[in-house]
């Protein structure tokens, strides 16, 4: 299984290693500002705090999304102010599921950082297993991080429109299924999925206890999963996707991220989509 996960254990032994550097990436999309409380109050030891909407998203436009990409000279400047350089191992961690922290595990692999693994079960499972917490934040030696951006790993609306059909290509929804289907929408002014995409909901990757699946479950989970095609993941905004992606990449599977995802899709008003109880508009 190649390595995109850490336990609590592992993280409690290592946490005062010199080149480890941890992120709390706790968020809340129904109260922005609740995951940096949640940080000052409470957080893994030498854990700094990034934000979804302000370190890890750029500004919403019209198009691109509801969290598109933060601009990369600026994100890479933000890493450098956190003492980020080619030396340090990255552990990320949140208390959904590992979604806001898989979107810095992908951010950092983008920019051709690849030491970089998430805290299975997050800050839940930490204070669960008795490890200490606390209210001190540490002020980092800053330091330059120079990106080298990998691509290849980001497809545009363009592109995906370009694919659609082609059967060397598997898009996947990782969407809940009644979001996919199009029969509620809580967030989206519309509701449904981009045509051919197929539904993988990111949340089946966890266990009931807030653990990621085992090497063995998620094989078995993603055998349908053709590893000969280009697979291309989506979710409503950019950010769960990425928990797919990740736990695609711990099978052996890589796969490419839509970012604007649906919220950018439905941004352009010719592009087609398709509800469970309509054909393709």
């Amino acid at each position: 299984m190649v390595q995109a996960f850490v336990t609590t254990k592992w993280l409690h032994t290592h946490l005062h290693d010199k080149n480890l550097v941890i992120f709390d990436c706790r968020f809340d999309l129904s109260d922005s500002e609740l995951g940096r409380e949640l940080f000052e109050n409470s957080h893994l030891p030498n854990a700094r705090y990034l934000h979804l909407e302000k370190d890890l998203s750029g500004p919403k436009e019209k198009q691109g999304g509801r969290h598109p990409l933060p601009d990369l000279h600026v994100f890479s400047e933000k890493l450098g102010h956190e003492g980020i350089d080619r030396t340090k191992t990255v552990i990320a961690y949140d208390d959904q599921d590992g979604a806001m922290a898989a979107r810095l595990w992908w951010l950092l692999r983008f920019i051709g950082h690849d030491n970089v693994l998430i805290l299975n079960g997050g800050f839940s499972k930490w204070v669960q297993d008795g490890y200490p917490v606390t209210k001190n934040v540490q002020q980092p030696k800053q330091t330059v991080f120079t990106p080298a951006v990998r691509k290849e790993m980001l497809v545009s609306m363009e592109e995906v429109k370009k694919k659609l059909g082609d059967k060397k290509t598997v898009l996947i929804d990782s969407r809940d299924p009644e979001r996919y289907k199009g029969n509620v929408e809580p967030i989206d002014p519309v509701g449904g999925h981009i045509p051919h995409a197929v539904n993988l909901f990111w949340k089946e990757n966890i266990d009931e206890n807030g653990i990621w699946k085992s090497e063995e479950i998620l094989r078995d989970q993603f055998s349908s999963v053709d590893k000969n095609k280009e697979l291309v993941v989506y979710c409503g905004s950019g950010v769960t996707a990425c928990a797919n992606i990740i736990a695609l990449y711990s099978v052996g599977l890589e796969a490419k991220l839509y970012a604007g995802s649906w919220s950018d899709w439905i941004s352009y008003e010719e592009n087609p989509i398709v509800k469970e109880t309509t054909a393709d508009k």
